[in-house]
């Protein structure tokens, strides 16, 4: 039977807008536990940014954290999935493209993320990275 990328996905995924400062993005991934958020312009997926992307394009560059917006740190070649489509596929592509986290995408619209993390979980929850995946965090 095959399984499909909204059986494993995190539905309804924060997202943010390019105008926002990386600051205001970074505290709010603080505040929140998260690793990534898409950058929306209204329903329209612009991008996707890391906690990783927020350090080496923005904090690393210096200048004024305040000024620098989300679209100057984000990644917006994105490689996205459907819900609809089998898991296998969005390994496939993660390999292929070396990518940590998948946004899924209908119509055109974010509806949810993939990530490493949630496939480490489904297919091998015992593996080092299920369990790191399942751990709570250092704070």
């Amino acid at each position: 039977m095959t399984q499909h990328v909204s059986d494993i996905m995190t539905s309804a995924p924060v997202t943010v807008e390019p105008q926002a400062s990386v600051t205001a993005v970074a505290r709010m991934m603080r505040d929140q536990d998260l690793g990534a958020v898409l950058v929306a312009d209204g329903d329209e997926l612009r991008g996707l940014v890391t906690d990783r992307d927020l350090v080496v394009r923005a904090l690393a560059e210096g200048g004024d954290l305040e000024q620098t917006t989300v679209a100057d740190a984000c990644s917006d070649d994105l490689v996205t999935v459907t819900p609809e489509d089998d898991v296998d596929h969005a390994i496939e592509l993660m390999r292929e493209h070396a990518v940590r986290r998948l946004p899924v995408v209908e119509s055109g619209h974010p509806v949810g993320i993939v990530a490493l993390a949630d496939l480490a979980m489904e297919r091998d929850p015992d593996s080092a990275l299920g369990d790191i995946s399942v751990a709570r965090p250092n704070t």
